[in-house]
């Protein structure tokens, strides 16, 4: 942050009591989160946006002084989302601040590695353009993977060293996202290892995606110089990686939910709370809408038995000291930024009022702040290339040993509420020299298109866990190359989806007997609406009706969904050139030999 002379002698005037302040609240519970106490009945005078003074009263108010009686309220840091993707929410920035700052939310750090897969860093300056402007404050990391898998998958940009040394020098940018290729980080990857060398050269921080708990990798990963990871799934993996010095990002978003099991660490193990901090990664809109977003994170956290203050600290302080950005942000304190939360109950985390830079943004839920609604070039929404009309014939999965009989085959197996995939063999049918789907075995194709340069490539396999006995259903929101993904068990709805997908710009569509059952539109890049968060909730709403129509059961199952095309999280994976084995990071065969 850029240091104002000016500004800060008026904040040293105010807090002498020479100049009045511009806003002042009264009657406040300061949550102090540098000293981990309640401050009762305390008083906060703002100027110019900033903390300048804080007592039991304030001297100087004049008749220009804005004053607000917090009723004996808390008076809580804006909370600080450490790790999220704006584009998960499939809102765009504009929306999704609005969606958030009512919830408390008054700053990202988002990684825009979904955009960037698509249209590199000047989709991710696109981003950071209408940040500019928002209420929400919006810091970047320069994703670090696009592609994720180099090799084993393709995606619309490239984003070497140079990309990335270029990238951090944009404003507002706190370091580098989620290094994802852990396996070329432990395996000392020239390429990967540069890019960490470019953000140490600008004294910033590499954020990391390690997920396993074995602690050699945890070392190695370590070693390399990342210090924190959000991919923990059990209390032992996330104790092993804070014994270690890394900082355990603990995520609670719309499907993967690892609050219940690694918040134990400092619950029940008493691990100091300010090794972690509370993130979401993915949200989608119901959850916004219905629930909220890092206030529900903190509340969960509170509801496994951490203390409240220790839980804020894990959204506020914690992450600021994080990205070194402590000394205007985090806490509220003379000379720090005055994004600021009344809240009634520390333990339901429903936030009355929230100021960002000392103005009311949000009241009694609501936004009051004016955001304008964003504008994207007219070939952002044209981002599917298809090289010709797709057939039945491209979705079958053809046998390489057999033409009629039974083969041996990998799927990959998907679990409710988790980003992990597991290796699922089974026998499957072979007629006329295809391998049959079997719904009542619940196994299901699969095929992911290269959608970005009209190669006409595609990857075939199968799928067990959705539960789907029929129809079709595709996305262009496949983590994190966003290829066009396709599911289903019958080839002709298999078709129709794609063509419907490849037609609309992108987006994620079911289909059953030659009919749309819903179609959610994303014409930003196939990964965003321009609409808001009410009305894609309702849209994604109809959407998951239309899965349970076709079988699947699974909590946000399109979620589950554009992960299998992720080919860094274990344990297999599909890309455009076929099954991934992530641990061996090699592509591997539907049929097991």
């Amino acid at each position: 942050m850029t240091y104002n002379s000016e500004i800060r002698r008026q904040l040293a005037q105010v807090a002498l009591g020479t100049l009045e302040p511009d806003l002042v609240i009264t009657h406040a519970k300061l949550v102090n989160v540098h000293t981990k106490e309640i401050e009762p009945d305390v008083s906060v005078a703002v100027k110019a946006g900033f903390i300048a003074y804080i007592g039991k009263s304030v001297p100087n108010i004049k008749e220009t002084t804005k004053v607000i009686d917090a009723h004996q309220q808390y008076l809580v840091p804006g909370l600080m989302d450490g790790h999220m993707h704006v584009e998960s929410s499939m809102l765009s920035v504009s929306e999704f601040a609005r969606a958030v700052l009512p919830a408390g939310t008054t700053t990202i750090f988002m990684d825009p590695h979904e955009m960037a897969n698509v249209f590199g860093l000047e989709g991710v300056a696109l981003m950071m353009q209408e940040a500019e402007q928002l209420p929400l404050r919006v810091f970047t990391t320069v994703p670090s993977c696009v592609p994720a898998a180099p090799g084993l998958e393709d995606s619309g940009q490239y984003l070497g060293p140079n990309e990335v040394q270029s990238a951090l020098n944009f404003p507002r940018v706190a370091g580098l996202s989620e290094v994802m290729d852990f396996p070329g980080v432990v395996n000392g990857k020239p390429e990967v290892l540069e890019k960490i060398r470019l953000t140490y050269e600008k004294h910033q921080v590499v954020t990391g995606h390690l997920p396993t708990s074995d602690d050699r990798v945890i070392q190695a990963y370590a070693a390399t110089g990342i210090f924190s990871d959000h991919e923990s799934t059990s209390r032992e993996e996330a104790l092993r990686k804070a014994r270690r010095g890394i900082t355990v990002m603990i995520r609670e978003g719309t499907a993967w939910k690892d609050v219940h099991e690694c918040i134990k660490i400092v619950a029940e193990d008493g691990i100091d709370p300010h090794q972690c901090l509370l993130v979401t990664d993915d949200v989608e809109p119901a959850t916004l809408v219905h629930d909220g977003h890092l206030n529900v994170v903190v509340r969960r956290a509170i509801e496994e038995g951490v203390d409240a203050l220790s839980a804020i600290q894990m959204v506020t302080i914690n992450t600021a000291r994080y990205f070194h950005v402590e000394d205007w942000l985090g806490s509220i304190a003379p000379g720090h930024v005055a994004d600021m939360l009344l809240i009634p109950d520390l333990l339901e985390m429903r936030p009355w009022m929230v100021f960002s830079g000392g103005e009311i943004v949000a009241e009694n839920g609501r936004l009051v702040a004016e955001i304008t609604a964003p504008s994207y070039p007219d070939y952002v929404k044209k981002s599917v290339h298809l090289p010709r009309a797709l057939t039945p014939q491209d979705f079958l999965v053809k046998s390489e040993s057999c033409s009629h009989g039974e083969v041996t085959v990998r799927a990959i197996g998907v679990s409710n509420n988790s980003a992990l995939t597991h290796l699922y063999t089974t026998t499957a049918r072979v007629e006329d020299g295809v391998i049959l789907p079997s719904p009542d075995n619940d196994l299901v194709y699969a095929a992911v298109l290269e959608r970005h340069h009209g190669t006409g490539q595609i990857g075939h396999g199968l799928v067990h866990g959705f539960g789907m006995k029929r129809g079709a259903v595709a996305s262009t929101v496949g983590h994190d190359s966003h290829n066009l993904m396709v599911m289903g068990v019958n080839p002709d709805d298999m078709v129709m989806a794609a063509n419907v997908l490849a037609q609309s710009g992108g987006g994620m569509v079911a289909v059953l007997d030659q009919t749309i059952l819903a179609l959610v539109s994303l014409p930003i890049a196939g990964l965003m609406a321009e609409e808001s968060a009410e009305v894609m909730a309702e849209k994604l709403e109809t959407l998951t009706q239309a899965w349970r129509d076709l079988g699947c059961t699974l909590h946000a199952p399109y979620m589950t969904f554009s992960l299998i095309a992720l080919p860094v999280i274990p344990e297999l994976r599909l890309s455009n050139k076929g099954l991934v084995d992530v641990m061996s990071m090699t592509l591997v065969p539907v049929e097991v030999s």
